[in-house]
């Protein structure tokens, strides 16, 4: 993501587009065309952890490490090799040589990617001081709510090509987050201070550089993103020209261009808008379960929202296999648990229940006063935002429980809960790294607060203890376990309220082979052909 900060759905897009070591011939024109659910907030994409935000700069930028295909498991990135000190507190990565920035008609690079742009990178977001550090006026969400600050006692420079990283404490999760976007992505220092001397810094969300095998050419708002190949990637150039991002918010509309062969590639399609393609033997649908969670979070500071009875009773009244099957067309499951299935330490054992009844007398209990409260919901994405809405009210209004719905872009969304505005709101989390703490400290913990993760506005020291325990261990058993007890103060306390977890659906042109999904929600396609 919703929050959705991951690498992008799109990421092998642009692996399907450079080829990735597989020869590729290019589609007609030379261009590849995809719909797309939303625009992008910008293009500075250590500033956002909207979902649409990523798939827009995925092919722009590259991190210091990769994930391999399919899986969470940390490949070379930007960075070749690395070893970690016995003691889990220093990182010594040693650089790619080779790698060359976009040129551009607003930036011409004069040397190749070096330590100097990781340093830039990372002390830009992570030092207050940094003379770049304040063009993100929102902050660093997921940076903040994933406990950097605290956790990066030092980077230093060792030479041309390689840094060290000084921990203040052992993170088991440390080098998978240096393959996420939002915690690993790799800036030109050269570029970020060209700007600041022509006092254009906001540049970078405008007109982005980055070492990823699309350059960043145009951008309309909700019409098209364009891009143009990177000749000088270094794992080859792309065999693809363009690559564009067509933005079409509505699914229907979305499936009406795959259908008219105006985009090979469809992503978040819904039931309802993918029944036409039965007849249609040129494209196939690709269903995917990836490491995802649809919620509710109340906003715990306000007024009977900030008691627990009145949380167990809004899940109590909330109809989750009528939602399945009316939001999700059945490409769901009802959640119980805020970790997926699939994700290692998922508590099979915590169920939804719905019990109207029960729900009715904690709504006494607590005291409510009928008051209205509103919800903020995304208008956009691959569910009917209004529809999912409307069944939430119902289910509530049975309870006696007033509630107002606030549709609006996914963006916007995300930076007005961060700042508090919102009663509840309801968004979808999809995993950064397949681990579990990538779930619960930039969405739950006390850390969190700083940058807006935390949607709640839940804050519990012994849930923090666990989080804290869970990310020095490198003993599996042992984090898995406390991630269990985790995930029981989460339910327990009702700090967010599980609805679903969302199956992934994309449409492609049959001409397109080797599709492949991964764990994140990201359609990884670097085996991919285009016949």
């Amino acid at each position: 993501m919703s929050i959705v900060r991951r690498l992008g759905r799109l990421a092998a897009l642009v692996l399907l587009a450079s080829g990735a070591g597989v020869g590729l011939p290019a589609h007609a024109g030379g261009t590849l065309t995809v719909c797309t659910d939303g625009s992008p907030e910008g293009f500075d994409t250590v500033q956002y952890e909207s979902i649409v935000t990523g798939d827009a700069t995925v092919g722009i930028y590259e991190q210091l490490l990769h994930f391999k295909p399919g899986g969470s498991e940390v490949e070379p990135g930007l960075a070749e090799r690395w070893e970690v000190s016995a003691d889990g507190l220093a990182y010594t990565l040693h650089l790619r040589r080779g790698v060359s920035f976009h040129g551009t008609a607003w930036f011409k690079p004069s040397r190749e990617f070096d330590a100097d742009d990781v340093l830039w990178s990372i002390n830009r977001v992570n030092d207050k001081k940094h003379p770049a550090h304040g063009v993100a006026r929102n902050g660093y969400v997921y940076w903040a709510g994933m406990q950097m600050p605290s956790l990066i006692a030092s980077l230093e420079k060792l030479d041309r090509h390689t840094v060290r990283f000084r921990l203040t404490r052992p993170e088991a999760p440390f080098l998978a987050n240096l393959a996420m976007a939002a915690i690993g992505t790799v800036y030109s220092a050269e570029y970020g201070e060209q700007l600041l001397k022509a006092g254009k810094l906001e540049q970078l969300n405008t007109l982005p550089i980055g070492t990823g095998p699309f350059a960043f050419r145009s951008y309309q708002k909700g019409a098209a993103i364009r891009y143009v190949a990177h000749p000088k990637h270094w794992a080859g150039p792309p065999q693809v020209e363009q690559l564009v991002y067509a933005i079409t918010p509505d699914p229907n509309v979305r499936a009406q261009r795959v259908k008219a062969g105006e985009c090979l590639v469809g992503i978040g399609m819904k039931r309802e808008s993918i029944g036409g393609f039965a007849s249609r033997p040129e494209i196939r649908i690709e269903r995917s379960q990836p490491l995802q969670t649809s919620m509710i979070s109340p906003n715990t500071e306000r007024p009977f929202l900030s008691d627990r009875r009145f949380r167990q009773a809004l899940r109590l009244a909330f109809d989750a296999r009528t939602f399945v099957e009316s939001v999700y067309g059945g490409l769901a499951r009802p959640a119980g648990s805020f970790l997926p299935p699939g994700m290692w330490s998922f508590d099979a054992t915590l169920q939804p229940r719905f019990d109207p009844e029960a729900a009715r007398k904690l709504v006494q209990a607590s005291g409510y006063d009928g008051r209205e409260l509103t919800i903020f919901i995304n208008s956009g994405g691959s569910y009917d935002g209004r529809r999912a809405g409307e069944l939430l009210q119902a289910d509530w209004a049975r309870i006696g429980v007033k509630l107002r719905l606030r549709l609006m872009e996914g963006g916007e969304l995300l930076q007005r809960a961060g700042r508090g505005e919102h009663d509840l709101v309801m968004f979808a989390f999809y995993s950064d790294n397949g681990d579990p703490d990538n779930f619960f400290t930039p969405n739950l913990s006390c850390a969190a607060f700083e940058g807006g993760g935390n949607k709640s506005r839940w804050c519990n020291p012994v849930f923090d203890r666990l989080l804290d325990e869970a990310r020095r261990s490198n003993d599996p058993r042992h984090r898995s376990a406390l991630y269990v007890k985790a995930q029981r103060i989460v339910f327990d306390e009702v700090a967010l309220i599980p609805t679903v977890h969302a199956q992934l659906v994309t449409a492609l042109n049959r001409r397109v082979q080797g599709f492949g999904p991964n764990p994140f929600g990201t359609v990884d396609l670097r085996g991919l052909r285009l016949n």
